[in-house]
């Protein structure tokens, strides 16, 4: 009888994990809101028109066909996780709905991959007015919020101010999502909007604000400092040390390093800045109070094993507080090492029932050279069960990679003992190669080729839903 795997979550880990794993050692079943598996970090170029939305997204179904076992794939959205009797209980929340809509099922072992949401810190407006960058959707938003503030700006008779705020983008956060998508921005405004829109491109302004000292800043400082004065040379703003006090719906508060409040009009806001846990995680925390004590998610051990559920409930990716960065690099690393765990905690419990009824057959069988050969198995499988031995997850660095406009790109990668770091047009091209081989299939290494190869010919569409 083969135990029950569910695996909650279809993003870098889950999928990564799905990829790995050897589906013959498990009933698994697959549990996520999305059907599909989303390429984030060309996320900001979907934003801009330069990349399709279906061109990075790939169907779970898909990873999980050519399996040796089959692999249920579940649309829904995951609504109690119970560690003490080892249930999940999930929804369906699409608009369609049958005679079921909701049920609980029983699991052995829980990979919980359910990611973040957007960290707004509590700060108003936020939700109510900013556009995040994180699901296809947001992207999609952007894209027509966008063009609509061109469209508006372009009406007739519109005041000169009010073309001015409409045309003012502003991106919180100076990670790599917010630096891409400003980088693109760029992009879209020198290659297309100048053409499209020559009376209003001139008078389109990108701002980035950050509250750190500087933006990127996992980066080595020479890539930060070439990152700011390509951003200068692009005319974009870059305001660090600077907070957002309040998001408006025609402007955006900001407290300036001086300590001064400043209101700044705008047409639209794009919030990349952090993450925090889902309303799931932090429920299933508080079931283990004494142990579950980081705000920032779920505390795991070494083997990414759910501290007070170590038995049963493995955390992987953004959900979980660990001492790595909330990367698609570092929960791809995870998923793809706990499904080989897993391979050998299948061997191991195989190895133990072979083990149990070799020893109770031991004690019926009244023949001696029989019983002989039984012992002898028993020990050949006792020294195999010894040899299996759980490694602790440990990360690999692969380097870091970023576009920042201008057919240019940064990396900063792993060399020897050191770091290194290196900018420019050179770098573009290996950032361009090193997303296409990262993508999961060659569907989709196909669509993003075709795509660039397109804006490239015919320039990104301007036209709107």
């Amino acid at each position: 009888e083969k135990k029950t795997l569910v695996v909650l979550g279809s993003g870098w880990g889950a999928t990564s994990l799905l990829k790995t794993m050897d589906t013959a050692d498990y009933n698994v079943m697959v549990v996520s809101p999305r059907n599909f598996f989303l390429f984030t970090p060309l996320l900001p170029s979907v934003a801009v028109g330069t990349l399709n939305t279906r061109s990075i997204i790939q169907s779970i179904r898909y990873i999980t066909r050519h399996k040796a076992r089959n692999v249920s794939v579940i649309e829904a959205e995951a609504s109690d996780v119970d560690p003490v009797n080892k249930t999940i209980t999930f929804e369906d929340t699409s608009d369609i709905k049958g005679a079921v809509s909701s049920t609980t099922i029983p699991y052995d072992y829980l990979v919980y991959a359910v990611g973040a949401e957007t960290q707004t810190f509590n700060i108003p407006g936020v939700k109510e007015h900013a556009c995040f960058m994180k699901e296809l959707n947001d992207a999609e938003r952007f894209q027509n919020e966008f063009l609509d503030c061109l469209e508006t700006a372009a009406f007739p008779g519109q005041d000169s101010a009010e073309v001015d705020r409409l045309l003012h983008m502003v991106v919180v956060g100076g990670g790599p999502t917010g630096v891409e998508l400003s980088g693109e921005l760029h992009d879209y405004l020198e290659d297309d909007l100048k053409s499209w829109y020559p009376e209003l491109a001139g008078r389109i302004r990108i701002t980035l604000v950050e509250a750190l000292p500087s933006v990127l800043s996992t980066f080595s400082k020479q890539l930060i400092d070439y990152t700011e004065s390509t951003f200068k040379e692009s005319k974009i703003d870059v305001l660090t040390k600077t907070m957002v006090k309040e998001v408006k719906e025609k402007s955006v508060v900001l407290q300036m390093p001086d300590k001064s409040i400043q209101e700044m009009p705008c047409g639209l806001v794009v919030w990349a800045a952090g993450n925090r846990g889902r309303k799931l995680s932090q429920d299933l925390m508080a079931r283990f109070p004494d142990v579950q004590t980081n705000r920032r998610g779920i505390t795991v051990d070494q083997f990414l094993r759910m501290k007070g559920a170590e038995d049963s409930i493995f955390a992987i990716g953004d959900c979980t507080a660990t001492a790595y960065a909330p990367t698609a690099q570092v929960a791809s690393q995870q998923g793809a090492y706990l499904a080989r765990q897993l391979h050998q905690m299948a061997k191991r419990d195989q190895l133990t029932v072979k083990l149990e009824k070799l020893e109770s057959l031991a004690e019926t069988v009244l023949d001696e050279g029989e019983r002989k050969e039984v012992l002898q198995e028993a020990e050949v499988s006792k020294k195999q069960l010894a040899k299996i031995k759980l490694r602790p997850f440990e990360y690999s660095h692969q380097g870091s990679l970023a576009y920042i406009g201008s057919e240019k790109a940064i990396a900063d990668l792993p060399f020897m003992n050191g770091n290194i770091a290196t900018g420019g047009v050179a770098t573009y091209l290996f950032w361009r190669s090193a997303y296409l081989s990262t993508l999961f299939s060659l569907r989709n290494r196909t669509l993003v080729a075709t795509d660039w190869l397109k804006v490239k010919l015919f320039g990104r569409d301007v036209a709107r839903e």
